[in-house]
């Protein structure tokens, strides 16, 4: 801070009586919502959370089988985690794709957060963080699945699954938003990116 920023509390100070500094700059603190977009082929740099205190992985035997639970009750919309230590990556079964040109590894356990028709979650990648899907009425509960629509950050996925989430909402066949009827999508919460995909 240059001198100039610092300014006595009093500019005639009392005698005996001593006088803190007291800075003429207002500390500035962004929330996520008014960060500005990063160009769609960065990686922001965020600090790491602590995610063992957000979420358990649960690893169940066979192929593509573990998942992750919920340690944590939070309301509708509230930010779970911020996606903090990702790395470039093509197109892959473990990747999200964070803007029409991106896709990451996420190289933490959010990587075990599955698809669901109903998620708990999404993945907002514009703020690059997951948050609680506002539909959820109740809330995301302490031992809940976390999930979230593949679709939603998806266009177009490497690998296609049959969905098992066996909502009455199950989509079946889950291969990216560019395959998917628009009034289906219509019911979800999307990024940026697929919007204007969709569009064109």
């Amino acid at each position: 801070m240059s001198p100039a920023a610092i300014t006595n509390a009093s500019p005639t100070p009392s005698i005996g009586r001593k006088t803190q500094p007291v800075s003429s700059t207002k500390p500035v603190i962004s929330p996520s919502s008014v960060i500005p977009r990063s160009a769609s082929n960065k990686i922001p740099a965020w600090v790491k959370p602590d995610l063992s205190r957000l979420l358990k992985v649960e690893h169940n035997p066979g192929s593509f089988a573990s998942r992750s639970i919920s340690l944590v009750d939070l309301p509708g919309g509230a930010t779970f985690a911020r996606i903090a230590s990702p790395t470039p990556a093509v197109c892959a079964y473990s990747s999200v794709q964070a803007s029409r040109d991106l896709h990451i590894e996420l190289n933490c356990d959010l990587v075990y957060i599955n698809h669901s028709c109903r998620p708990t979650l999404i993945f907002d990648m514009t703020r690059w963080e997951v948050r609680v899907n506002p539909d959820l009425d109740e809330g995301l509960k302490a031992g809940d699945e976390l999930t979230f629509f593949y679709p939603s950050t998806e266009w177009d996925m490497a690998q296609p699954f049959e969905c098992l989430c066996q909502n009455t909402e199950c989509q079946g066949t889950i291969s990216g938003a560019k395959d998917m009827p628009v009034d289906v999508l219509g019911r979800y919460w999307l990024n940026t990116h697929i919007e204007e995909l969709l569009q064109e």
